[in-house]
């Protein structure tokens, strides 16, 4: 019996490890995906607060909340809005 427990043991951590390296890949690609949705969304803010600052000087603090906790959807809509707002306001009014 003990002979038999080793023997699928011996089988089994190929699998093991084989699984383990599997997570592991997973998981880096996963990370990459990640860091580059992040990236593209603190680039859109960038663009976005430096079109304000162009268009209406010093922006408040109450501005940056908003711009780093935006989607890229709601940082789109705003950088659109720049373009024919007369004020902040009008920028980010729902």
């Amino acid at each position: 019996m003990e002979a038999i427990l080793q023997e699928t043991r011996r089988w089994d951590l190929p699998l093991i490890e084989q699984g383990r390296e599997q997570g592991r890949v997973e998981g880096r690609v996963e990370g990459r995906v990640e860091g580059r949705v992040e990236g593209r969304v603190e680039g859109e803010a960038r663009v976005l607060r430096r079109l304000l600052r162009l268009k209406f000087g010093d922006l408040p603090t109450t501005i940056e909340p908003l711009l780093a906790t935006a989607s890229t959807d709601q940082l789109e809509v705003w950088a659109e809005r720049v373009l024919t707002a007369a004020t902040l306001a009008e920028v980010f009014a729902d």
